[in-house]
Parts: C-alpha cells; sequence; structure tokens
C-alpha cells in the first residue's frame, strides 16, 4: 500500500536505553514545542518498560503524512533508534513492510498486533497505543 495522502495518519515510536533517556526526554520536549505550531497531533508519554510490540522503551509520535519529513529530521541528528510508520488497517504491515528504520531496527514482537483488516478496539490515531 502506498500512502499519498498529506492527511494520512503516521506514528514514530522513539526508543532509548537508561543511557539515552536524556536525550529521548529533549527530543520528546522539542516533539511537544513543535505540536505549537507543526502538524503534530499527539506526543506520548515516556514508557520506560516493553510494551506491545516494543522490546524496549520508547515514545510515540502521531502526526500526519505532511509533516513525515520534519519529524524524520528531528529524529535523525539524535542517533535514536525510531520506528516510522503509516497507520492503515493492517497493523501487522504498518510496523513491517510499511515502516521506516532510522538506526538500527529491533526485534518487534508482531505476535501482540492486530492482524489485517481488525482494530481490537484501540483509536489508533491521535491517541496513545499505550
Amino acid at each position: 500500500m502506498l500512502v499519498t495522502d498529506d492527511n494520512a495518519p503516521w506514528h514514530a515510536h522513539v526508543y532509548y536505553d537508561a543511557g539515552e533517556r536524556p536525550v529521548a526526554e529533549e527530543l520528546r520536549g522539542q516533539f511537544e514545542r513543535m505540536a505549537a505550531d507543526a502538524p503534530i497531533l499527539f506526543v506520548g508519554s515516556m514508557v520506560d518498560r516493553p510494551v506491545g510490540p516494543h522490546p524496549i522503551p520508547q515514545f510515540e509520535i502521531h502526526f500526519p503524512e505532511s509533516a513525515r519529513g520534519e519529524v524524520t529530521a528531528a529524529i535523525e541528528p539524535t542517533g535514536l533508534r525510531a520506528l516510522i510508520h503509516p497507520l492503515t488497517d493492517d497493523d501487522l504491515a504498518d510496523h513491517t513492510s510499511l515502516a521506516r528504520w532510522i538506526g538500527e531496527p529491533l526485534d518487534l514482537d508482531v505476535t501482540v498486533l492486530d492482524p489485517p483488516g481488525m482494530n481490537q478496539g484501540v483509536a489508533r490515531f491521535g491517541k496513545s497505543d499505550f
């Protein structure tokens, strides 16, 4: 699936370990400041444990496709790993074949993801998955 709608929903999961947490906190603050003027729709809390398919601590950002370049440009210089993906009706594809990694990819626990065409009742845009 090719996402071509500038308003299509996207997520970024920014990963960090204990030593990287200060950098992640600063980046999260940067996204909160960006949200005042840019189309950043949601900046999630720092989650200091594995959750869902994510094997290490992370926080998430929600944004429309039109802000993907700006989000990517903010993450890349930090040296943090991130998974950037669209939100479609295929949670597995969103986190795998449709996703783009910044930095070294992590092995996600894809067994917890919804099957194609299913959503287990979690509103996936503008709200935290966790």
